[in-house]
């Protein structure tokens, strides 16, 4: 039975130092930029569309916007790369697909109604090899006029 090469696992080393930075870069930005509530969910291994999957919120859809122009910028001027973008018109939900790392950058309560972490099975410091830093800061209840 012939292997499908679009299903195949990707051949890349367990240490490619060419994905190494570009998930380094793209955890330096959110760091630099106050992304709210981090996570680096390691994929090799679990699926070929990714070594890395990084999902975080920002306060606002323009902080969203401003985080994911941030780093394609880097991306391309840094590392000589390419990716592509969806969602920032919006800025609701904006996903950078690097290739090898993929990005997911909501707004809080996005994110919290379609909880990507839990859909890959991220179960927080208990069994997770993934990177989580702590949790936002609660502010006072906001009310919408809905």
């Amino acid at each position: 039975m012939a292997l499908n090469p679009a299903t195949a696992p990707r051949a890349v080393a367990a240490d490619d130092p060419a994905v190494a930075a570009l998930h380094a870069l793209i955890m330096k930005v959110l760091d630099d930029d106050q992304a709210v509530d981090v996570v680096s969910i390691p994929l090799r291994g679990k699926t070929s569309i990714a070594d890395h999957m990084v999902i975080a919120s920002g306060k606002s859809t323009r902080q969203v916007a401003s985080m994911a122009t941030k780093i394609q910028q880097l991306i391309k001027t840094e590392l000589k790369r390419e990716s592509r973008v969806e969602g920032l018109p919006t800025a609701d939900w904006v996903l950078i697909d690097a290739q090898d790392v993929i990005v997911h950058l909501f707004r809080p309560e996005v994110r919290t109604f379609y909880n990507l972490e839990k859909m890959w099975a991220f179960d927080g410091p208990s069994g997770s090899t993934s990177e989580r830093r702590a949790p936002p800061k609660v502010a006072a209840a906001e009310t919408t006029d809905d």
